[in-house]
C-alpha cells in the first residue's frame, strides 16, 4: 500500500515538473548558444584547402562540397547527440549511447549485407538496411537489459561494447569472404570528407526524428522515470520503448549511411547538458541539439587544420575525447559508489 502511495505521487510531481518544464524552453542563454554555433558554422564554410575567393570556380566549389558538408555536419550531430539522450532515458543509464549499444555496428552490418545482396543498391536501399538492422540490434541490447538484472550500471556499456564487438567481427568476418574489408572501413571512417552535393541529401530524414522526439519528448521522459512510475501515470511504457528504438535506428541507420561512425557523442553531449539542466528531454532537446553539433563542427575543423592539406576523420578526434570524457565518467561513478 504504502509503495502505490508513494508511486501515485512521484507520479503526480512528474506531472507538476513536466508543467514548469515547458516554460523553460526558451531563453536568452539558449540565443546566445545559436549565436555561437552560428558563428562556428560559419568558420567550417570558410575552412578548407581550396582557394573559393581566388581559385578557379570556387563559387560553384562553395557550393558543391563547403555547404553540404557544413549541412551534414549540422544534421549529425544532432542526430547522434539526440539519440545518446533517448537511449539513456528509455535505460536509466549514463553510459549508454549508439556506439556503446552496438547499434551503430548493427547499421553497418546491415548496409553491407544490402549491398552484398544488391551491389547496385542505392543510397535509399543501404539506408533501409542499416536501419532495420539497427532497429533489430538495438532491441536485442534493450531485451538483454530487461531479462537480466545487473548490479552495476557502469557494466551495462560494457556489455553493449561487448556485443557491438562481436557484430564488428562478424561484419569483418563477411567483409573478407566478399572482399569488401577496404569498403567496410571506409564506410566506419566517420568523416565528411566525401560530403557532396547530391550524397547527403538523405540526411535531412533526421530533421523529422527530431521533430517526432520533440514531439514524445514528455513521454520519454517520464519512460525514463521507470515501469511503474509510467504505467501509474497511465503511459503505454512498451509503446514508448518501441517508439524511441524506431527513431534511433532511423537516425543511426542514415547517419552510418552518410558519415560513417561518430563514436561516444551521444555519451558526451547529454551527459554534459542533464549536469547543468536535469533529466527533462523537452528542454534539454535543444541544448542537446546545439552541443552536438558544435562538438562536430569542433572537432571537423581540428581534423581539417591539424595536417593540412590532408585530413583526420572527424571519428579520430571524437574517440580521443569521448574515451577521456567514459573514463572521466565512470570515476566520477565510482566516487558517488
Amino acid at each position: 500500500m504504502t509503495s502505490t502511495r508513494d508511486s501515485l505521487a512521484e507520479a503526480t510531481s512528474v506531472r507538476k515538473s513536466l508543467v514548469r518544464a515547458k516554460g523553460q524552453l526558451l531563453s536568452w542563454k539558449l540565443a546566445v548558444g545559436v549565436v555561437g554555433v552560428l558563428l562556428l558554422l560559419v568558420l567550417s564554410l570558410f575552412t578548407g584547402v581550396y582557394d573559393i575567393f581566388g581559385g578557379d570556380g570556387g563559387a560553384e566549389m562553395f557550393q558543391i562540397t563547403r555547404v553540404p558538408r557544413t549541412i551534414a555536419l549540422v544534421l549529425a550531430g544532432a542526430a547522434m547527440a539526440m539519440c545518446g539522450l533517448v537511449m539513456q532515458l528509455l535505460t536509466q543509464n549514463r553510459f549508454v549511447e549508439p556506439t556503446t549499444t552496438g547499434t551503430t555496428e548493427w547499421a553497418g552490418l546491415g548496409l553491407m549485407l544490402t549491398v552484398i545482396v544488391y551491389p547496385d543498391a542505392s543510397i535509399l536501399a543501404r539506408m533501409i538496411g542499416a536501419i532495420i538492422a539497427a532497429f533489430i540490434g538495438t532491441l536485442v541490447f534493450f531485451m538483454f537489459l530487461r531479462r537480466v538484472s545487473l548490479k552495476s550500471s557502469l557494466i551495462v556499456p560494457i556489455i553493449g561494447i561487448m556485443l557491438g564487438a562481436v557484430v564488428g567481427a562478424i561484419s569483418t568476418f563477411i567483409a573478407v569472404q566478399t572482399d569488401m574489408l577496404q569498403s567496410l572501413g571506409i564506410w566506419f571512417a566517420g568523416s565528411f570528407t566525401s560530403i557532396l552535393r547530391g550524397q547527403y541529401e538523405i540526411l535531412w530524414v533526421v530533421v523529422i526524428v527530431v521533430i517526432a522526439v520533440f514531439i514524445t519528448a514528455d513521454r520519454f521522459t517520464v519512460a525514463g522515470l521507470g515501469k511503474e512510475v509510467a504505467t501509474n501515470i497511465g503511459l503505454n511504457y512498451n509503446q514508448v520503448i518501441l517508439i524511441g528504438t524506431i527513431l534511433v535506428a532511423i537516425a543511426t541507420g542514415v547517419v552510418t549511411v552518410v558519415v560513417g561512425s561518430l563514436p561516444f557523442l551521444g555519451l558526451i553531449v547529454p551527459n554534459i547538458v542533464s549536469m547543468i539542466r536535469g533529466d527533462d528531454l523537452r528542454s534539454n532537446l535543444p541544448w542537446v541539439c546545439l552541443l552536438g553539433i558544435a562538438i562536430v563542427t569542433i572537432c571537423d575543423l581540428i581534423g581539417r587544420v591539424i595536417i593540412m592539406p590532408f585530413e583526420l576523420p572527424v571519428s579520430v578526434i571524437l574517440g580521443v575525447v569521448g574515451a577521456a570524457v567514459f573514463v572521466g565518467l565512470l570515476l566520477r561513478q565510482r566516487k558517488r559508489g
